[in-house]
């Protein structure tokens, strides 16, 4: 099929960028997305044209690196699923198919399509993590945790951080990633000591990068890649409740 792709060029992060327009055409619809931006830098490279940068790594849906807003949509029209994951069979003949970035102010755009992600990373280094020494792996039956609870960690821990919620949050908040990361180390009896700590830490990290309040639109969810639920703000909220009432500011 032919496609018209208009794509966000900018050569670092003070230039102004704007959009370019490429033709591909017999494109397949077997192509997943970062293949076909493949065959765009294979065209636009024996053209004697600059390729286009974006991030990419595993293409498996775990790493999260490969963040695009494709047609005004973080990780394209296809619902749970990150951008590598999806593939030209879910457009027709004759699309045009706009491709930005990340756009929010933590996210300062490096070139093209790739932005610095890195204030996630800062959120979780505040106190993503627990301190207590564990030692080598316990026995699965050592520690018992109820199924509940472990359900519920593991749904939290599916986040890979792309920051797919951030982009389609209005108000540019991260807090559907802050309180993955939080809930997933809350329901397991290892991150109890510091539970009410981490999450006021990594509460005051995530406003100091610049990210924006909370205000449950629900946009967040909707285009998570991972199906990660807004029961995971409510829960970081009320530990950060518990950490003001018990004095742990």
């Amino acid at each position: 099929m032919k496609i018209t792709l208009r794509v966000w060029r900018q050569r670092h992060t003070a230039d102004p960028g704007q959009m370019a327009t490429y033709q591909l055409d017999e494109v397949s619809g077997d192509l997943s997305f970062l293949e076909m931006l493949d065959l765009l830098n294979e065209q636009l490279v024996l053209s004697g044209t600059d390729p286009v940068a974006f991030d990419s790594d595993c293409r498996e849906g775990i790493c999260g690196a490969c963040g695009l807003v494709i047609n005004g949509i973080a990780h394209g029209p296809e619902g749970a699923i990150a951008t590598c994951q999806l593939y030209m069979r879910s457009f027709d003949d004759g699309d045009v198919i706009d491709i930005e970035p990340w756009r929010a102010r933590p996210f300062p755009i490096i070139k093209d399509l790739v932005v610095d992600r890195s204030a996630l990373d800062r959120i979780i280094q505040s106190g993503g993590y627990i301190t207590a020494p564990t030692g080598t792996a316990p026995d699965a039956h050592a520690l018992p945790v109820a199924k509940t609870d472990s359900d519920h960690a593991f749904d939290a821990a599916a986040c890979i951080g792309c920051g797919a919620c951030v982009a389609a949050c209005p108000n540019g908040s991260a807090m559907l990633f802050t309180g993955a990361k939080v809930t997933h180390l809350g329901r397991l009896p290892q991150g109890q000591p510091e539970r009410n700590a981490r999450a006021l830490a990594m509460l005051e990290q995530h406003d100091a990068e610049g990210f924006g309040a909370c205000s449950q639109i629900g946009e967040c969810t909707a285009v998570c890649p991972k199906s990660i639920q807004l029961d995971v703000i409510s829960r970081f909220d009320r530990d950060v409740l518990n950490a003001l009432l018990h004095g742990e500011a």
